[in-house]
């Protein structure tokens, strides 16, 4: 995903000690762990009892109300929490108090801890995993399931691909019963719990369908030895491009949109994002700002990593990520242009564009160019690389080479248009 890729990406800037920690928004809004819990409870899918703090005594008070030993759970929206202290546990009441006070002051991958979902301490037989996500190479929906759950779901398939089941949704009939039956046999629970196991597998599959998600996932899905299968963890992402519609489901569960970022906004990220809202045409934004000196428009979907990618690689130092594609109007990549050229440090800017079949190449130029244009930036003499190709390239490239703007085309790999690019900006520092 975007946002998991450019995350890391941030990792590699910070320890080159080039930019400053900075996180993206990505292109589905995640849920907490006690959010996306409420979801599934109201399926009647069991959950510990627990409730959300802020406070250490509320920390006191809650563990009083369990009487039990509890875990104190982190709700950050990162994924690895427990082997970062983002998981601890009390045995005491006294002890839950102390606790929370240090996670609440603590920082999980750059996110503060500002709410902790104290639990009942589970005793578990046996740990499962269910999950309803997208196959990008069959480009259908998929369900999953393991009966080796409590692990990240990509180290199961690499390590025991065996404990793997799946199976791929048709489009046009949907998640059926049997399916569900057939999944169920894979886990290898007792016959007496069939009917429970597919209820919940059926339950995943649709609120994964009628929330729009991306991805629902209970990992695990605890089996006690009383018998029982119980809620351990939960996770929910929605896609983006969904959430006005919705809005009024989640806000029934008190969850407001917002953006999945361990900090608010920069005003810069702002302006580009007031630019894409603009005008429902095309892409021009997913902005995240960084500190350095090369301004980027970048369009390739999934290859806009790999291209950033390549200029971290490179050496380079991005000022911005930004997406640009979807047959962005002229206005569109005209207001970012003049955005990112205005930024404070930035000193050229980079171009670089898969081959187009869904923009056309001429709306990039005559967007950049105009921009340069009204800043008073003369293309010809200004560091500006420009890689794209596709729809109307010819028209593109006759804008580009009227101001004296050095272009390539499908013959350059991104790759070396990513090297260009940062050797152009290092003959001018």
């Amino acid at each position: 995903m975007v946002a998991a890729r450019l995350r890391a990406c941030e990792e590699v800037i910070c320890e080159r000690g080039k930019q400053e920690n900075i996180k993206k928004q990505g292109e589905e809004m995640r849920l907490y762990e006690f959010e996306a819990k409420n979801i599934f409870a109201s399926y009647g899918i069991p959950l510990p009892q627990g409730k959300i703090i802020t406070t250490p005594k509320e920390a006191k008070k809650v563990a009083e109300e369990i009487g039990k030993e509890v875990a104190l759970k982190a709700q950050v929206l990162v994924t690895g929490r427990g082997k970062l202290g983002g998981v601890k546990f009390a045995s005491i009441p006294e002890k839950a108090e102390s606790t929370a006070s240090k996670m609440l002051k603590a920082r999980i991958k750059g996110y503060s801890v500002e709410q902790i979902l104290i639990e009942e301490k589970l005793v578990i037989e046996q740990e499962l995993y269910l999950g309803a996500t997208y196959d990008e190479v069959a480009k259908k929906r998929i369900m999953i399931c393991s009966s080796m759950g409590g692990m990240d779901i990509n180290e199961v398939s690499q390590k025991h691909p065996e404990k793997i089941f799946k199976v791929l949704i048709d489009p046009f009939i949907g998640f059926q019963p049997y399916q569900a039956k057939e999944l169920s046999y894979t886990l290898g629970l007792p016959p007496k719990m069939s009917k429970t196991i597919q209820s919940i597998i059926l339950n995943v599959w649709e609120i994964f369908i009628k929330f729009d998600a991306t991805l629902t996932e209970i990992n695990p899905l605890g089996l006690t030895k009383e018998g029982k299968l119980i809620i351990c963890d939960a996770h929910i992402e929605i896609e983006d491009d969904a959430l006005f519609r919705q809005k009024k489901r989640l806000e029934g569960f008190g969850i407001n949109e917002r953006e999945d970022k361990a900090r608010p906004p920069t005003e810069f990220e702002i302006k580009a994002a007031e630019i894409d809202r603009a005008d429902y045409r095309g892409v021009a934004g997913r902005v995240t700002e960084f500190g350095g000196n090369l301004g980027l428009l970048i369009g390739a979907g999934g290859g806009s990593l790999t291209t950033f990618d390549a200029v971290l690689n490179h050496g380079g130092k991005p000022a911005n990520y930004c997406e640009v594609g979807g047959n962005a109007p002229v206005r569109k990549i005209y207001n970012l242009t003049k955005l990112i050229l205005t930024k404070q440090n930035v000193k050229g800017l980079a171009v670089i564009t898969n081959v187009y079949s869904n923009s056309r190449v001429d709306f990039i130029a005559r967007g950049v160019i105009k921009a340069m244009v009204e800043l008073g930036i003369d293309p010809k003499r200004y560091p500006i690389l420009f890689r794209s190709a596709g729809a109307f390239e010819k028209d593109g490239y006759a804008i580009l080479r009227k101001y004296g703007v050095e272009y390539y085309g499908r013959e350059t790999p991104m790759d070396e248009a990513a090297r260009l690019a940062v050797e152009m900006m290092k003959k001018r520092e």
